[in-house]
């Protein structure tokens, strides 16, 4: 199958495809102009050298970038570079991550802007292939550079180090080795692409997540058979942003079969006020994604090699401030709109709203779902605690000559974690809104939001004796990625259909500013 196979050719690698080459059974494979591209870079990068100071290559680094390297050391000068910074600590990172490193790196280095030996690219994509992993330690970056773990890589291609298999046990193997060059040490470890794979890991999952959270927020509203007279059109073009125009709209798809009268002249926030306040997480998630996607086929080198004008730049493009911004920004929208589910969740536990038992139990005195509001605001409580700003940070280091760090490693870190509460929290909602339709006897009429709930209702347990939620939730939870294809089916242009293999294609926000007629 073509979709079993992913071409690195070093600019248009994206989040979805820097996903499945971390989580699915693909081939990775080298176009033939990659390879030119890194080949160029490569002999300009020799050739500078030779004639002029570049910094990495014939010099030291951080604090020592004054000091010169003596032809006679320059072959060990590399290797000791690799050994000093191959330094992290706490427990390894998970396997996907540095999956999605290597797969950032590979197209990175075929974008032709490190001068790293070409050959390396095809050492990559082998040890991809293979399903090897360079053991990689939690802590060493803070968003100027993932130094520790890229030298860690480095160490295994030269076959000091072991690398880890990528089979259930977990054992270690010499694999594929690569003689990198002692002049290239530098160039294959200044890169930011740990961070930036697990970041796209984390968009590709939160663009899934908000998706599936419209089709919960759906559900809950037939539940509590509330009003879609905060979706229609007159009310979204009377403050037409575009991400709250696009929820507003995949509500009014959701619920086209349905003709209900609403229970309230108006509705809680959690229901009223869900366009505006899910639209700017939508936003925050394609700009993220943008800004992700643009670093990831970036020629982001310091020096960076101009083949053009057969020299080098010095600069500091390895500065990632956008990415540890964007997903700031992500976390904060994140937490907004969870909140709105949480309090979603409130209404699905009243009487007064569903017409069941208190807590949608069997019989009055019953506690039913009662747990899962305790269990969705300590997941909002996490959520809270990520959406600190990592970019709020400072650090000083190498002597005072480094005086600024953007934290977008522990940006992405903290996306991929509150991305996890997200999830249980929104699980929490689905387990109730299921519950509460089967309990009233009632089922969307029909199209996707019927399609939504049979998928769910086809999983979720429907008894409502008081038993342990612990595996509901989590069957809700795994349910959301086909709750998001459902949406982006029915979403989709005329004549598309959506990719079933791997995370779906971006669902496109309406353009900003006004339109011609």
């Amino acid at each position: 199958m073509e979709n079993s196979r992913i071409v690195i050719d070093g600019t248009s690698l994206t989040c979805a495809q820097v996903t499945r080459a971390a989580r699915g059974d693909v081939t990775i494979a080298i176009a033939e102009d990659g390879v030119e591209r890194a080949t160029a870079a490569w002999r300009v990068a020799r050739d500078v050298a030779a004639a002029q100071p570049v910094y990495g290559r014939t010099t030291g680094v951080g604090a020592n970038r004054v000091v010169d390297v003596e032809w006679e050391d320059a072959d060990a000068h590399g290797l000791r570079l690799l050994r000093s910074h191959a330094a992290g600590a706490g427990p390894l990172v998970a396997p996907e991550i540095v999956r999605a490193m290597l797969t950032v790196r590979l197209n990175q280095i075929a974008a032709g802007g490190s001068g790293v030996d070409p050959g390396v690219l095809q050492a990559l994509a082998d040890v991809l292939n293979l399903g090897l992993l360079p053991p990689v330690p939690v802590y060493g970056a803070i968003g100027t550079g993932d130094l520790t773990a890229l030298a860690s890589t480095a160490l295994c291609l030269l076959g000091e180090r072991a690398w880890l298999g990528g089979g259930a046990d977990g054992g270690t193997e010499r694999g594929p080795g690569f003689t990198l060059r002692s002049a290239d040490a530098l160039a294959f470890i200044s890169s930011n692409a740990a961070t930036l794979g697990e970041a796209a890991l984390a968009v590709t999952d939160l663009r899934e997540l908000l998706d599936a959270s419209v089709v919960v927020a759906a559900l809950s509203l037939f539940a509590v058979r509330g009003s879609e007279e905060p979706y229609s059109p007159a009310v979204q073009e009377a403050c037409p942003h575009p991400g709250q125009q696009q929820v507003a709209d995949a509500m009014r798809t959701l619920l086209a079969y349905e003709q209900p009268t609403p229970a309230r002249i108006q509705d809680p926030y959690g229901y009223r006020a869900f366009p505006q306040v899910h639209g700017p997480a939508l936003e925050a998630a394609a700009y993220a994604e943008d800004t992700v996607t643009r670093e990831i086929n970036a020629r982001a080198e310091n020096p960076l090699v101009d083949v053009a004008g057969r020299t080098v730049w010095h600069n500091g493009n390895f500065h990632t401030a956008y990415v540890g911004l964007a997903l700031d920004s992500v976390r904060a929208a994140l937490f907004q709109t969870m909140a709105l589910s949480a309090a979603r969740l409130g209404t699905l536990a009243e009487p007064s709203f569903t017409g069941l038992y208190p807590f949608q139990g069997a019989t009055e005195a019953s506690s039913g779902i009662m747990i899962l509001e305790y269990v969705a605001h300590s997941a909002l409580a996490d959520v809270r605690r990520l959406a600190t700003p990592a970019a709020l940070g400072s650090a000083v280091l190498s002597r005072g000559v480094e005086e600024h760090a953007g934290f977008s490693t522990q940006s992405s870190r903290a996306t991929t974690d509150a991305l996890g509460a997200y999830r249980i929290g929104l699980g929490c909602e689905l387990v109730a809104a299921v519950r509460a339709l089967r309990m009233q006897g009632r089922a969307p009429a029909g199209g996707p939001l019927r399609a939504a709930y049979d998928i769910a209702a086809g999983v979720l347990d429907a008894r409502v004796e008081d038993r342990p939620l612990d595996t509901d939730i989590a069957s809700a939870a795994d349910l959301l990625p086909r709750l998001a294809r459902t949406l982006r089916q029915a979403t989709a242009p005329p004549g598309t259909t959506p990719s079933q293999d791997g995370p779906p294609a971006p669902w496109p926000l309406p353009p900003l500013g006004p339109q011609e007629p």
